[in-house]
């Protein structure tokens, strides 16, 4: 943990009080309702808490709460979320869950997957966010939307590959994705800047476990920045001052995903519920749950806000 905070510590430019003179992209309204929505980075981003807690803090004394929809290898057609059927199933899932919490502010990251895939499909990606976007309006029509392009991958020698090519695709996806955040009044955070864009050089301290994946030196890195490009500041906390905060975001993560996304949906709502359906009423369960962690990142928040005040 200790090498960790020295790390970010190089990386970041601040990590005590500053002030916040950039004006916030997004108005960010308390009690606001944020859903994080993307594909494996959005995902693993509850195995670390370090979004949630970085704008948790950076909102200042309003209370939030975040949900995590991320989906590991969602495409915007929602594709990984279709579990029997056709992928259309995905959205149709995606479409019940946007319904269930109504968001007012929508952060998506989406695109990592076209760095592989070529930018042929690229005008199809636009079409696709675009239907996403429209979804997401017709759950709240004046949900705040904030569009962040994915980091760089990072190259970290054989037998990796090189990553080369894959972040000039990144980059050209960056380009795209900052006229389709104009054309939808959204937000546009360009992490792949924030987090140093493409780099040949292997990195003395990697972000990644596989030049793919960010862990959590990474996470934490990546955090700071969302925030900071969505007008917010840069953080006004050291890692460790926030590590308690951290933690029970990330407990409450794990609760809602239990809630959302059940290990035996087959078995509680699908075509086997005859068997073990009755039990599908204890998923409701999590929501109490869940409000109570909310409740305690919130004083923790609070606690974390009074002693900066403190003289």
């Amino acid at each position: 943990m200790k090498s960790i905070a020295r790390l970010i510590a190089l990386l970041l430019p601040c990590s005590s009080l500053l002030a916040q003179t950039a004006k916030p992209k997004i108005e960010f309204k308390p009690n606001d309702r944020i859903v994080l929505l993307g594909g494996t980075i959005i995902e693993r981003e509850q195995k670390y808490g370090a979004l949630e807690t970085a704008l948790t803090l950076a909102v200042g004394e309003k209370p939030i709460n975040v949900r995590n929809l991320g989906w590991s290898g969602d495409t915007v057609f929602g594709h990984a979320r279709s579990y029997f059927g056709p992928p259309e199933e995905g959205i149709t899932r995606l479409t019940k869950h946007l319904e269930f919490l109504k968001p007012n502010v929508l952060i998506t990251c989406y695109g990592a997957d076209l760095a592989f895939e070529g930018l042929a499909k690229l005008p199809e990606f636009i079409t696709g966010y675009r239907a996403l976007l429209d979804l997401a309006r017709t759950t709240n029509p004046n949900v705040r939307i904030a569009i962040i392009a994915p980091p760089p991958f990072e190259n970290l020698g054989a037998p990796l590959p090189d990553m080369a090519q894959a972040n000039a695709n990144l980059l050209a996806l960056r380009d795209a994705l900052k006229e389709f955040a104009a054309k939808q009044n959204a937000a546009f955070v360009d992490t792949f800047e924030l987090m140093g864009g493409a780099k040949k050089e292997r990195p003395m301290q990697p972000l990644t476990d596989n030049g793919l994946h960010y862990g959590e030196a990474g996470y934490l890195i990546w955090a700071a920045k969302v925030a900071e490009g969505l007008g917010l500041g840069k953080p006004a906390f050291a890692s460790a001052e926030t590590e308690a905060l951290r933690r029970e975001v990330i407990k409450k993560d794990a609760l809602f995903f239990d809630r959302w996304r059940p290990e035996n949906e087959t078995y509680l709502f699908g075509f086997r519920k005859h068997e073990q359906g009755r039990n599908g009423a204890e998923i409701e369960q999590f929501d109490t749950l869940v409000e109570a962690q909310d409740k305690k990142i919130t004083e923790l928040k609070t606690a974390l806000l009074s002693k900066k005040k403190l003289p």
